[in-house]
């Protein structure tokens, strides 16, 4: 190759051809900050601004930009890409902001020096109480806390609001900073992740981002349901988790729903998380339910003074508030609150009085996605083929009865329905209906099933 002045132009040229073909995205934030630093005897040098930069470029461009050098003319054997030595090594700024806080709190602020700050400290494992619903998922963060070998990697917790995802993610950080003050553990809720990564694009700091997220032992993000349908956000996480897996770094995730059954959620991302252990925090039974409660009246007597509970109270707010244990934590609290004031004993009556509003609100109600998930456990058959378009009797039979179920357990109606089960027409979900009516009085079976469906969904 010729003198420095021919090949700046080269490689400007070279530059143009890149874009058209690795797309604009990754141009701007692989190949844009690479400046040419020499050019001879058909090798090329490139300097990156950090290691990391220079180690993806190698293994996922080098090909690419080889190429591009040969398509413009320039006789060239090989490509050589290191880090600038000259410019500011912000990863060496990175090591030593991570090293000063092990533990990144949820959110950016003054207290992210703090190894703890963002964690609740009533969320332990010390704190946390396990039954049958819930004893996986609490076995297997356990594991993770533990900072041994990588066992199973992502960890996804998946349930409704209120079942512990969050409370044993914060456990497991906690845990993990208590065995090993300097691992490097970055937790936050995916909409955090989201609003860092734009304003990192508006900044023009994406190299700090993608070096920050891809330098951690530890990655831990909550509620990921949030980045469906968000492209950019899921094109940088779906390439921050293949960095990290890639490095043998443990990824720990929740959301309220499984990988699987995230709508606008990319199908890659989708498989990558459905790779390691994907957990299911079940609703809580009537036992887990007064286990919580017991062990919050001896949280709330710290606070509040030796209140008198009486017979039955707990057990009835067990029985009656099953949806959501925050709410229940908080019907709770709300009693002791008021005795408190008032000087008076937590009886049956004092609590459905006072809690007349929640009670209401806390009548179960259950939901299509729900039966869906129920009915296809029930039978032995994967969510989406419930939902898609085979109609093989093995998967149309619990389809209608899914169907069946929806129009007597919901008040959603047949088209809404309809969506729900694939985009189909009300008149199918109709059908579906009449199908499963006509069915009970002849296939015992099918009776049978109905009313142990019925039951699970309704307790």
């Amino acid at each position: 190759m010729g003198s420095n002045r021919m090949t700046d132009a080269a490689w400007s040229t070279v530059r143009n051809s890149l874009k058209g073909v690795i797309g604009d995205n990754n141009y701007v934030t692989w190949i844009a900050p690479l400046k040419l630093s020499s050019a001879q005897d058909g090798v090329v040098h490139l300097s990156a601004p950090t290691n990391f930069v220079a180690n993806w470029v190698n293994r996922h461009y080098a090909d690419h930009i080889l190429r591009c050098i040969a398509a413009a003319g320039e006789p060239v054997s090989r490509v050589e890409i290191s880090v600038d030595t000259a410019t500011p090594r912000t990863d060496d700024r990175l090591q030593r902001t991570l090293k000063a806080a092990p533990l990144v709190a949820p959110s950016r602020s003054s207290d992210d020096a703090d190894p703890v700050a963002g964690l609740d400290s009533r969320y332990t494992f010390d704190n946390f109480v396990v039954g049958k619903p819930n004893a996986l998922a609490h076995a297997a963060a356990r594991r993770v806390a533990e900072g041994s070998a990588v066992t199973f990697n992502p960890l996804f917790l998946y349930g409704g609001v209120g079942l512990g995802k969050t409370h044993l993610m914060h456990a497991i950080a906690w845990e993990l900073h208590a065995r090993n003050p300097e691992l490097r553990v970055l937790y936050l809720s995916a909409e955090q992740f989201m609003y860092r990564f734009v304003t990192a694009l508006r900044e023009r700091s994406v190299m700090d981002f993608k070096n920050l997220f891809r330098s951690v032992d530890v990655l831990m993000v909550d509620d990921l349901q949030f980045i469906a349908g968000k492209d950019s956000t899921q094109e940088e996480f779906f390439h921050t988790f293949n960095a990290l897996v890639d490095q043998n770094r443990q990824l720990v995730f929740s959301a309220d729903r499984a990988p699987g059954e995230i709508k606008d959620l990319e199908d890659r991302i989708k498989s990558r998380l459905q790779s390691g252990l994907v957990v299911d925090l079940h609703p809580t039974d009537y036992e887990l339910r007064l286990g919580i409660l017991q062990q919050k009246v001896a949280l709330n007597r710290a606070s509040y003074g030796d209140v008198v509970i009486g017979d039955g109270v707990l057990e009835f707010l067990a029985h009656r508030i099953t949806t959501n244990v925050r709410i229940l934590e908080g019907a709770l609290t709300r009693l002791f609150a008021l005795a408190s004031l008032v000087g008076r004993e937590i009886t049956l009556d004092l609590a459905q009085d006072t809690l007349a509003d929640i009670l209401r609100s806390s009548e179960r109600k259950v939901t299509v996605e729900e039966i869906q998930r129920k009915v296809a456990e029930h039978y032995n058959i994967r969510l989406s083929d419930m939902i898609g378009p085979k109609r093989q009797r093995t998967i149309a039979r619990p389809r209608q009865i899914a169907m069946y179920l929806a129009k007597s357990l919901t008040t959603r109606s047949l088209p809404d329905i309809g969506r729900r089960f694939g985009g189909r027409d009300h008149t199918t979900i109709m059908h579906g209906v009449r199908k499963v009516e006509e069915l009970r009085s002849t296939d015992s079976q099918l009776a049978e099933d109905l009313e142990l469906l019925r039951r699970l969904l309704q307790s």
